[in-house]
């Protein structure tokens, strides 16, 4: 697979947990609270990034990335996954809350009974 890899698990993250938007985690149909969550986030991650292989402490293997870099030579998927792996996340957490609620009111309904 070699260059696409890293950007094939990216894919198969957002394929994974997309179906939980669709069940009611509403991750995707709040952007603005989406981007709060995430952006400040992947801010501070990448800077941090940069300044790691500006420095030589890091780089990222080329025959695993695409060669497309950002930037200060931060590679595009690095920024995927600074974007990518909180935003299913936040979907799983969203699902995770919601299935505690209705089990919450479930059981609710059973004890008025």
């Amino acid at each position: 697979m070699g260059k696409a890899e890293y950007l094939v698990v990216l894919a198969s993250c957002v394929l994974v947990t997309l179906p939980l938007e669709l069940v009611g985690a509403r991750v995707y149909r709040q952007p603005r609270r989406l981007a709060r969550a995430v952006l400040p986030v992947a801010l501070v991650f990448l800077v941090w990034d940069a300044l790691a292989i500006a420095a030589g402490v890091w780089d990222y293997a080329p025959d695993r990335v695409t060669g497309i870099r950002a930037p200060f030579a931060v590679p595009l998927e690095e920024i995927l996954f600074f974007v990518v792996i909180p935003i299913c996340g936040l979907l799983t957490y969203e699902a995770v809350q919601l299935t505690a609620a209705a089990v919450r009111r479930r059981g609710r309904k059973e004890v008025r009974r």
